[in-house]
């Protein structure tokens, strides 16, 4: 059986944790955390988010290990929609990172909440 996209999201069956841009940014500067950007490169350089890294979804699970070695270390991802950011959460979690969230809002919003 073939499921859509949204039932996808709605029977994850790991717990996401959401946030806001701002609520991200006030924890980031807090924890030291990591803000992910999951988009292509393409997206990237079209509509930047100068305070994250990118780390396309088709290559995290692969790259990330790279750049955060701990498992607690706290990650935010983002995307255009949210509908990549939370698989990405899905898959890092899966693979043991502890400490994931996903913000769901526009890019505008995560620029401004980081002082961008």
């Amino acid at each position: 059986m073939l499921i859509d996209m949204k039932a996808r999201i709605d029977n994850m069956d790991v717990d996401l944790r959401t946030v806001s841009a701002s609520q991200a940014a006030k924890e980031m500067r807090e924890n030291k955390g990591l803000l992910i950007d999951v988009r292509e490169p393409a997206e990237v350089s079209a509509n930047p988010v100068k305070s994250a890294i990118n780390i396309p979804r088709g290559v995290l699970e692969m790259k990330v290990l790279e750049r955060v070695k701990e498992a607690h270390m706290p990650i935010y991802l983002h995307c255009a929609s949210g509908v990549r950011a939370k698989l990405s959460a899905e898959q890092l979690i899966k693979i043991g990172y502890e400490n994931v969230s996903v913000i769901t809002c526009a890019i505008s919003d995560i620029n401004q909440a980081h002082g961008e």
